[in-house]
């Protein structure tokens, strides 16, 4: 969720939207996913400079991503939706937030301890060979966009960049999960505990592994029995617990966690051998799945 407070610093997102052309673009890349700027051009009839104009824009305020296509050796930019909702506050009580956002790509993960079934790939291909876990050790795993193992653990440094003296008063990350069944099943239960700093703060239950159709972002080349798509699932840790979307987890705080500005903070993600229901993890990327994001981080702090 992005919150509108202020109007004056939005007024170049205002004026982004202000544009019949780049809302077009939006259109566009929400409809297909990723485009080439060539691809939008040709789409809207624009020169290669006009498109450019638009794009960087829209980049500006973080509407759009451009990356370097790999495969083509970075000369060829490839622009992708940033979507998510958008919340004007209209209240003035109270007093202000602030607001650190991040994304991590799924395989830059700091740490693992990874049981098969498993494996990673890109969007180009496959990491190495499935069902083997010396792979997620692999430098090629930076850029996997998918991950999956039957039990074990997959744990993220929280990027904070923020004032070394503010304090932090909620801890936010929403990703694309699911379990991870052999081939697949719907109804394949796993638990997935969430652990900050080592200390856990609150399991949630994955009901399935999902194959029934393909995923929106899921490469056509991904074999149809595989896991397709996950549910998109936000944890949030507030000063009155810790919530998977509207629903409590546990009563552990934010204020409980003791962080810092200045210190390291780390999420893992886990499926233990000892939890209820070991039906393992799946973790989607932008380029898999129904929702074109990477894990995305959330820090709200006061001063």
């Amino acid at each position: 969720m992005r919150y509108i407070k202020d109007f004056q610093e939005e007024l170049e997102l205002f004026r982004a939207l202000g544009s019949p052309v780049r809302i077009q673009i939006i259109q566009l890349l929400i409809q297909n996913g990723r485009m080439s700027m060539n691809d939008l051009a040709q789409a809207l009839n624009l020169t290669a400079g006009a498109i450019t104009s638009h794009v960087k824009k829209l980049e500006a305020c973080d509407l759009l991503r451009i990356n370097a296509d790999e495969a083509g050796h970075g000369n060829l930019k490839i622009c992708e939706p940033h979507p998510e909702k958008i919340l004007f506050v209209l209240s003035t009580a109270g007093k202000r937030e602030n607001e650190f956002r991040s994304h991590v790509r799924v395989g830059r993960y700091s740490a693992c301890r990874i049981y098969p079934t498993c494996g990673l790939s890109t969007a180009a291909g496959l990491i190495g060979d499935v069902d083997d876990p010396r792979y997620f050790t692999s430098n090629k795993r930076f850029h996997a966009d998918i991950l999956w193992f039957t039990k074990g653990y997959v744990e993220y440094m929280i990027p904070c960049v923020i004032p070394g003296d503010a304090k932090i008063d909620r801890l936010s990350m929403s990703a694309e999960l699911s379990s991870e069944a052999p081939g697949s099943n719907p109804n394949w239960p796993s638990d997935i505990h969430f652990y900050v700093n080592e200390k856990l703060v609150g399991v949630w239950t994955s009901p399935g592994d999902y194959a029934d159709v393909p995923g929106i972002f899921t490469p056509d080349w991904w074999y149809s029995s595989w896991n397709q798509y996950g549910l998109l699932k936000t944890l949030n840790i507030r000063h009155n617990g810790t919530f998977i979307d509207d629903e409590k987890l546990s009563d552990t705080t934010i204020d409980e966690l003791d962080l810092h500005a200045d210190t390291p903070m780390y999420l893992r993600l886990a499926v233990p051998d000892n939890a209820r229901h070991v039906g393992g993890l799946t973790i989607f990327g932008r380029d898999f799945g129904n929702y074109n994001q990477d894990i995305e981080f959330r820090i709200r702090y006061s001063l």
